[in-house]
């Protein structure tokens, strides 16, 4: 048995069918890890979706901004952007039951694995983890989150305030709602922050163009580490996959934007490539 932890799909569907010829899976044998923005953008949201739903008793996957904007979408909270490509997938006739398993997933996973080197716990999140959050904090941040997806109803007032940029770090007079909206972006948005843990949520260009006085969050001491503990996750493609950071692995290699889909298998941290096919 083996771990793959494969970065954004975006709807990338031909790629990962690729992917899986070069890694030999085998779903009695392998298990795969999703860091989130498993649709939207690329041109096969529907298949992507219908792949790991058919594959959930032996993926993890965390929900990603992309996901979480088609679940409003689904809910008729939000309208549709100009340029997303969820027209299969609202128009499915599996839609209300995508929705159901889409809103029990978790914003984080951890698993421990047995590698090369040991025991390693893996920390998945779609964006990453904030610096000033440790494990306990993080856990519980993701769980109120989830709750209120679970729920019929609290999900609908969640998705109708999730969107927007502000406010942009914990405040002493930060409302209840507020402070979702933060979380979520923390989890499912942030790039960088400043050393007070202000995201700059406009931000989308390489770690080596970030404005003054922000820097990527994983070139913070981040309270969450330890020696044995490794984080991924996607979200970021303009990193191209690299963070220079052995315990903390950049999934998004922008396959969707014409560059290539990746995984990393954890039991020894070999990294494999499906480039894109247009």
């Amino acid at each position: 048995m083996a771990n793959y932890a494969i970065g954004d799909l975006h709807g990338c569907y031909e790629e990962l069918s690729n992917l899986l010829k070069i890694i030999s899976y085998s779903p009695t044998r392998d298990k795969l890890w999703f860091t989130g923005d498993l649709i939207n953008c690329g041109p096969e949201s529907l298949k992507c979706l219908d792949f790991v739903y058919s594959n959930r008793d032996n993926c993890n996957v965390v929900l990603g901004n992309h996901d979480l904007h088609f679940l409003a979408v689904a809910e008729e909270i939000k309208l549709a952007n100009k340029n997303d490509t969820l027209d299969a997938l609202l128009t499915s006739k599996r839609k209300s039951q995508y929705v159901e398993w889409m809103t029990s997933l978790p914003l984080i996973h951890i698993e421990t694995v047995k590698t090369n080197k040991g025991l390693m716990e893996f920390i998945m999140s779609h964006a990453g983890i904030p610096p000033h959050w440790n494990l306990e904090e993080a856990k519980k941040a993701s769980n109120i989150i989830e709750n209120s997806l679970n729920n019929k109803l609290t999900r609908k007032v969640f998705f109708n305030k999730m969107y927007g940029n502000h406010p942009t770090k914990y405040e002493d007079n930060i409302s209840e709602i507020e402070l979702l909206r933060l979380n979520t972006n923390y989890l499912t948005r942030m790039r960088i922050c400043s050393s007070k843990y202000e995201l700059n949520l406009s931000f989308k260009g390489s770690s080596n163009d970030c404005p003054k006085n922000f820097k990527p969050w994983f070139d913070y001491d981040l309270k969450i580490l330890s020696k044995n503990r490794h984080l991924l996750f996607g979200h970021w493609s303009a990193l191209g996959g690299e963070t220079n950071k052995k315990n903390i692995s950049a999934l998004d290699a922008g396959c969707v934007w014409g560059n290539y889909l990746k995984a990393i298998r954890l039991e020894d941290g070999r990294e494999f490539r499906s480039n894109a096919v247009n």
